[in-house]
């Protein structure tokens, strides 16, 4: 079928066969289906939707527009997992290593923050010294002798992904779950997994602002893994406001370290040893999830996990010392305290309103060629539920440019609502699907 015959199809509501479904995408990564043709392929699709077998079909095109890595040298079942984005989700940077010191290894392909949302990535290149541009080939050594490795998306994994979100971006077509589910799915399934933990975020803070739009999508996810043989296991978890305490690169890395020595706040902690726990038992090391709990505090009292994490650091050209001394990290020049007005109790914080806030002082980019400042953000010093005087510290900001300070001062201060009680608390995690 010609590019037109295909889109036609699609948008009068037509299943498409898996080798047209191949043809249509393999024609657009060589430049044989131009770009005005993809976007009305993804216009189609955000109205009509895949069906289950065209789902299958199109995300396995994606898959193998590129190489799939073979990890079987490295011993053992490989798990990842790959959270939807979120304001302060540092967990990757904790989750990685206490997995990896449990016998879990971990191959993670991240990516950047966009919007406002933190990228994985650029945290870990606030740690002085850190590269995520590996080879492959020192991808899949470093797996094997350390146990885990988080580099960025390659040029050869999933080009077509790579491509087409480019091209989503710009045509209002992010927001459609078959395209969201296929874009995690294929760059996941690359990596040369065993299976797959997701973390579904739902709330002010999340993509998918509703829990029913979060089903959907962990559900469509599950079911392309079972497509291609994988294992996968979704939470969705709470982000109506900001996971743990710090918003910012730097401010997550130090964070993160300090979760992995059992001083962090409970929410992330627990949110990170949820999440962890199921990878153990993905990864056959513990035959269930209190098994599993059991062998992460272990890992955090022994030290363990953080001796991995500076290995990891130390393995990706990072400089350890940056973690034994968390002052090495990059710092703001100047801090500013976010002041209440009234007083009450705080009844909601816009996660969003956060995340963009943190990206005007310059923790995070509008456009992929902005510049991340890796030693800017917040503190919240107030979290839902927490008691406040007129006057008190909402939020730290750490600062480097004055002259922002004004606007996120005002957006911070929008975000946070505040009544005369607290309101109910809500579960971290919100439902487990598998």
């Amino acid at each position: 079928m010609r590019p037109y015959e295909v889109i036609k199809a699609k948008r009068d509501g037509q299943v498409l066969a898996p080798d047209v479904i191949r043809a249509f995408l393999d024609g657009y990564v060589k430049g044989d289906v131009a770009d005005y043709q993809m976007s009305a392929m993804t216009m189609a699709v955000f109205f009509r939707g895949l069906t289950p077998p065209e789902l299958a079909a199109w995300t396995r095109a994606m898959l193998e527009s590129g190489e799939v890595l073979d990890l079987s040298e490295t011993p053992g079942l490989k798990v990842d997992k790959h959270s939807t984005g979120g304001v302060g989700d540092k967990v990757s940077l904790s989750l990685a290593p206490l997995a990896a010191a449990c016998g879990v290894p971990v191959p993670m392909i991240s990516g950047r923050g966009l919007g406002h949302t933190g990228g994985t990535l650029d945290k870990l290149e606030s740690i002085p010294g850190f590269r995520v541009d590996l080879s492959i080939a020192d991808y899949r050594r470093l797996v094997k002798s350390v146990g885990a490795c988080l580099i960025g998306q390659t040029a050869t994994l999933a080009p077509a992904d790579k491509k087409l979100y480019a091209l989503r971006d710009v045509t209002a077509t992010v927001d459609c779950i078959p395209l969201i589910a296929s874009s995690i799915m294929s760059k996941k399934l690359a990596e040369g997994i065993d299976a797959l933990v997701l973390d579904v975020k739902v709330g002010s803070g999340a993509f998918m602002k509703t829990i029913e739009n979060a089903r959907v999508l962990a559900r469509t996810m599950i079911g392309i893994g079972s497509e291609m043989g994988k294992t996968v296991v979704a939470l969705l978890t709470d982000m109506d406001q900001p996971l743990g305490r710090t918003v910012g690169n730097a401010l997550e890395v130090k964070e993160a370290v300090e979760m992995l020595r059992g001083q962090a706040p409970a929410d992330y902690t627990e949110l990170t040893l949820a999440l962890t726990a199921e990878m153990l038992v993905l990864g056959k090391q513990a035959s269930s999830i209190d098994e599993a709990r059991a062998k992460l505090r272990q890992a955090v009292t022994s030290g363990a996990a953080e001796r991995k994490l500076k290995e990891i650091v130390k393995a990706q050209g990072g400089d350890p010392a940056a973690i034994d001394d968390l002052s090495r990290l990059p710092k703001a020049r100047t801090t500013v305290a976010i002041t209440a007005e009234a007083a009450g109790f705080v009844t909601a914080i816009d996660s969003e309103a956060i995340g963009l806030a943190a990206m005007a002082l310059g923790a995070g980019r509008e456009k992929t060629s902005d510049v991340i400042d890796p030693g800017v953000g917040f503190v919240l010093e107030k979290k839902l539920g927490d008691a406040v005087t007129a006057g008190a510290t909402l939020v730290t900001a750490h600062v480097n440019d004055d002259r922002r300070v004004p606007e996120v001062i005002d957006r911070v201060r929008r975000a946070y609502g505040l009544g005369p009680a607290a309101a109910p608390s809500r579960p971290l995690v919100l439902e487990r699907l598998a």
